[in-house]
């Protein structure tokens, strides 16, 4: 892959590379995430303003290094995303941020008090809340008195959150650390309408970016395979890495063009190419982690923490797909649009 990289992705790994380090640790993720923020590493390019390619680079470049960090890197930069997207205050300078978003049935948060009033009351369990013990406020969906689904921003140091130690018992992933978090009446303010979170433009921006994380990730890994090649190079191992290559080659060449197409309608439905762009990205994080394990054995596995941290990882994280069920959706998509002939 011989594109030119931009200053932001460098930055981040030469801050990275100097950083005091634990893989495996929800502290030292949290520790490096405030460590980012401090040093101005979270101010990304927005997503649609012509330099989205730049922002997946810096997500992969962060995915690369350690993906319990960029699951809580990614959230932050999301959530500045968002905020800027919708309208609101921008926050404060130090303040770390997550977006929870996922809605079990079994863990519904509600948004009490007037549907119309800017302020609302949280109350119930939020499940699946990553980084919870190492940010400081967070946007969350949650339900309104009318059954409507709203977003608001809540500062996590209020007294009625409580962080649980519950619903996270993942080895992969483990740093971090996504919880059930408990709320009881703890004031938040309401963001945008009704939906707003989910009918923005940006929603499907922000997926796509998910799939930056797994081919950054992905990146990483084969960067051991290469290095190992260069000095151990044979027929076994120069096939895999060969399909490695090849893989990592196709997979970025469409999250380019997924990136320069939401640049160039930001306000365009984004759902199939962003769809298309996770699914690619999954498949391509699954081979190579494959291939890698078959053409470096057990000994990086075992002996490499970076390398064994990242190979434990990827299989949590890219699960935040629904597998065939995205699979479908974006079928159903390009059957509505009468996508039926493919051409160069």
């Amino acid at each position: 892959m011989n594109h030119v990289e931009h200053h932001t992705a460098s930055a981040l790994r030469a801050f990275l590379d100097e950083m005091p380090f634990q893989r495996g640790s929800a502290e030292d993720a949290g520790r490096a995430l405030r460590a980012l923020i401090g040093a101005g590493l979270d101010r990304l390019p927005l997503p649609g303003h012509g330099n989205t390619l730049e922002r997946w680079r810096a997500l992969g470049a962060v995915a690369a290094f350690d993906l319990s960090l960029v699951k809580l890197y990614e959230g932050h930069t999301d959530a500045l995303a968002i905020l800027a997207e919708l309208g609101a205050a921008q926050p404060d300078a130090g303040s770390a941020w997550a977006v929870w978003a996922a809605e079990p049935p079994s863990a519904r948060l509600s948004a009490l008090g007037d549907p119309d009033a800017q302020t609302v009351l949280l109350q119930g369990t939020k499940s699946w809340c990553s980084g919870a013990a190492a940010v400081t406020h967070a946007l969350v969906t949650a339900w309104n008195e009318r059954d409507e689904p709203v977003l608001a921003t809540v500062d996590l140091r209020h007294d009625g959150v409580r962080i649980t130690g519950a619903g996270w018992q993942a080895v992969g992933m483990q740093a971090s650390a996504s919880v059930d978090v408990c709320f009881e009446r703890v004031p938040a303010l309401r963001i945008g309408s009704p939906r707003a979170y989910v009918e923005r433009p940006g929603f499907w921006h922000g997926g796509a970016g998910i799939a930056a994380c797994w081919f950054g990730a992905a990146a990483g890994i084969a960067s051991f395979v290469a290095r190992d090649a260069q000095h151990r190079a044979g027929p076994h191992k120069l096939a895999h890495l060969g399909v490695i290559d090849t893989t990592l080659c196709a997979t970025a060449a469409l999250l380019r063009e997924t990136a320069a197409l939401i640049d160039r309608a930001p306000h365009a439905d984004a759902m199939a190419p962003a769809m298309r762009a996770r699914i690619a990205a999954e498949s391509a994080a699954a081979r190579v982690a494959a291939r890698a394990g078959r053409a470096l054995g057990a000994a990086p596995l075992c002996r490499d923490a970076h390398f064994a941290q990242l190979m434990a990882d990827l299989p949590v994280f890219i699960r935040q797909s629904h597998a065939e069920r995205d699979e479908a959706s974006l079928a159903e998509r390009v059957i509505e649009e009468e996508r039926t002939s493919w051409q160069l």
